[in-house]
């Protein structure tokens, strides 16, 4: 993908940033639902699944909008 203008640059950094704070709450949903003695482990299965999908879409964001260096 190749960013074309600043407002292709701006949608980016908006979606990463949405996507790290949907990451952040995640982080505290797994572990309120893990401190809970008979917390519903199938539930936080979905939501680490989910978690590691957002981590994904991340580290590509981040690439898409970190410059390529020619060596």
């Amino acid at each position: 993908m190749v960013l074309n203008n600043e407002d292709d640059k701006t949608e980016l950094m908006a979606e990463l940033s949405r996507l790290k704070e949907e990451h952040r709450d995640l982080d505290g949903a797994i572990e309120a639902l893990e401190q809970i003695v008979a917390g519903d482990q199938l539930q936080i299965q979905r939501l680490k699944k989910r978690k590691l999908v957002l981590k994904d879409r991340i580290a590509y964001l981040e690439d898409q909008l970190t410059p390529d260096i020619i060596a």
